[in-house]
């Protein structure tokens, strides 16, 4: 009796599947990327706004889904579940790709953008509070960059990301389908 047929088969290494690959690549992605706009925020006090912060939702959502399509990989899940996680990761990742064009589209000036967080300040409230809220609060708008590297912002930086991972994510879903 060798070691290999000894080993129990849960604990056997899986062959290598386009899902899992695909999955794992988007879920590593996710948290390298969420890992890096905490650090702009927290280290570099690049303060997001309110778009910088909607366009994050996908990475939280990428991380533990991708997660779970890994185990759902590695432990020989049935096709269609493997397909439906990595569909739903391919649509979350290029529908927020579309949420970071959208932003830098603000940020260039194509398009308007949220009232929440660009274009003029309006109702203020009362004068006998504005002085204590304006030591409180910074308003972080949507339509100036605050950063760029090769002309890109971050949210340029999060419309080539997002489309990585959803490139990934749809050629894992199309080899994993063909199998």
């Amino acid at each position: 009796m060798t070691a290999d047929s000894a080993a129990i088969p849960a604990l056997k290494p899986a062959a290598a599947s386009p899902a899992l690959i695909a999955s794992l690549a988007v879920t590593l992605i996710a948290a390298v990327t969420i890992a890096g706009a905490w650090f702009f925020q927290l280290v570099l006090e690049i303060l997001p706004c309110p778009l910088c912060l909607e366009q994050r939702y996908a990475y939280y959502l990428a991380m533990p889904l991708g997660a779970l399509t890994v185990i759902a990989a590695r432990s020989g899940a049935p096709r269609p579940l493997l397909l439906a996680g990595l569909a739903v990761l391919a649509l979350a990742t290029l529908a927020n790709a579309g949420l970071g064009a959208y932003h830098s589209g603000v940020e260039w000036g194509f398009w308007q953008g949220p009232t929440d967080c660009s274009g003029p300040v309006v109702n203020l409230g009362s004068a006998k509070d504005l002085l204590s809220r304006l030591d409180t609060v910074k308003v972080v708008r949507c339509d100036e960059v605050q950063w760029r590297f090769l002309g890109f912002s971050l949210a340029g930086y999060n419309v080539l990301i997002s489309l990585l991972m959803a490139a990934i994510a749809a050629w894992g879903f199309a080899w994993t389908a063909r199998r």
